[in-house]
């Protein structure tokens, strides 16, 4: 490499840093080690940093010859690399037992205290799903592990932006504590993006918790915030307004049928938000809560709600009909709705009408994703009105349920709407619809 009489060899030698540290960027950790021994130009470019800025560290749950040198690489990537990162994403894939959960803890305590030692640069940090109530999780170990980030956080808080703990699944006082370790250099935190969807254990009514409602106060900056509705609540609305009006666009809001979702909540509270934060966009996710009267208390018209998700996970319930929410309650919000995601078993009810004119009314919904019973013809009527631009929806995508097993009809009515709509669909739409049978 280093003889420049070998013109193919000098062509590499002469190749711009900037060239050659993109090829490296394609590589993974042992090929990017292998190529860094070819020449000192090539091991430089190996620790360059823009190389390690972002980073996904991911940990199998289950004992496994093939991941048993996870932990130790983990350990050496901080350690080599650690001071040039960014952008963190830790996971942990369904650990089987408590001997791998109490690995993964002394791994993350060796790799945590030498990033906050070494790194001044993370602005990222995201580690989902750890569900630390499961029995494989010990409680000396996941004491440990909650106390270790949250010494990791109290030293990133003066310049973490994004923080992720979806589905940690803590105690109210855990999460607050860790919600607090944000704040700790400063007594309040500038961080802009915050995910705490499934981060307290079920079953836990945060809306009544001061010592939520104090951590939450400490957030001067919000832009996003990702939460469930159990933590919804007049006094969190009003804190929300007070401090980060001026910067919040997004709430991201899962009301799960095991949460508590039956507090009392007032418009006015939703709408002095609305107004201190005119770029405030709301959505909402539902899990199987899917009775009017329940939708009705939490979907009140001050809010300004951009996309709903109601799914009912394959669930049927004859004490619930979907026909009262699409009449009276979501054309609410015809001039604000902009996505819409329905996964419902109305195997008892017929939904056509009904929700072709609600997407009709809805002027400025442009995604449709809907898995429900419904007639094939209701995509015939759908695509006869975006052709005539009655609508304007971009992204269409459909599963229609059948009680029977056999769709071979259904799939050739399919066919034949999809070849009148040809042009429109192939041209203006992401478009994908199916027959689903459900028996």
């Amino acid at each position: 490499m280093e003889d420049d009489s070998d013109p193919e060899q000098s062509c590499w030698a002469g190749l711009p840093d900037v060239c050659l540290r993109h090829v490296f960027h394609w590589l993974d950790d042992r090929d990017r080690s292998r190529a860094a021994l070819v020449c000192k130009k090539w091991s430089r470019a190996m620790y360059s940093g823009s190389l390690w800025r972002t980073r996904t560290i991911t940990f199998n749950g289950r004992p496994s010859r093939a991941h048993t040198f996870e932990f130790e690489t983990a350990l050496w990537y901080v350690k080599k690399f650690g001071k040039y990162l960014e952008h963190l994403e830790i996971k942990l894939l369904n650990p089987y037992n408590a001997v791998l959960t109490r690995k993964f803890q002394v791994t993350m305590r060796g790799l945590l205290s030498h990033l906050g030692k070494c790194n001044s640069r993370l602005v990222s940090l995201s580690i989902q799903h750890l569900e630390l109530d499961r029995v494989v999780w010990r409680s000396m170990v996941r004491a440990q592990f909650i106390k270790n980030l949250g010494t990791f956080l109290k030293r990133m808080s003066k310049h973490l932006d994004y923080l992720n703990l979806k589905g940690a699944r803590v105690t109210l006082e855990e999460g607050c504590e860790l919600l607090n370790s944000l704040s700790y250099l400063r007594n309040k935190s500038l961080i802009s993006e915050v995910n705490i969807e499934d981060f307290f254990s079920l079953h836990l009514p945060i809306y009544s918790s001061t010592l939520f409602h104090q951590a939450v106060s400490k957030f001067h900056n919000l832009v996003i915030l990702t939460f469930n509705y159990n933590c919804i609540s007049d006094e969190l609305l009003d804190i929300l307004c007070k401090h980060s009006a001026h910067s919040l666009c997004t709430l991201n809001i899962k009301c799960h049928i095991h949460d508590p979702h039956g507090q009392v909540v007032w418009g006015m509270s939703w709408a002095n938000l609305a107004k201190r934060a005119p770029r405030l966009n709301v959505n909402f996710f539902f899990e199987r809560v899917m009775k009017h009267d329940h939708l009705a208390r939490i979907l009140l018209v001050e809010i300004p709600v951009r996309s709903i998700s109601l799914r009912s996970c394959y669930f049927s319930d004859p004490d619930w009909t979907m026909r009262p929410t699409l009449i009276n309650l979501l054309p609410a919000y015809r001039h604000v709705l902009q996505k819409l995601t329905l996964e419902v078993n109305n195997d008892h009810e017929l939904l056509d009408d009904e929700l072709l004119q609600l997407i009709l009314s809805c002027k400025r919904l442009f995604f449709l994703k809907v898995w429900a019973f419904l007639s094939v013809t209701f995509m015939e009527k759908l695509l006869q009105n975006r052709a005539e631009k009655k609508c304007i929806l971009t992204t269409i995508k459909v599963r229609i349920y059948t009680a029977r097993q056999e769709t071979s009809e259904e799939d050739r009515l399919l066919r034949d709407i999809y070849k009148k709509f040809k042009y429109l669909i192939d041209s203006e739409l992401n478009y994908f619809v199916i027959t689903y049978p459900m028996v």
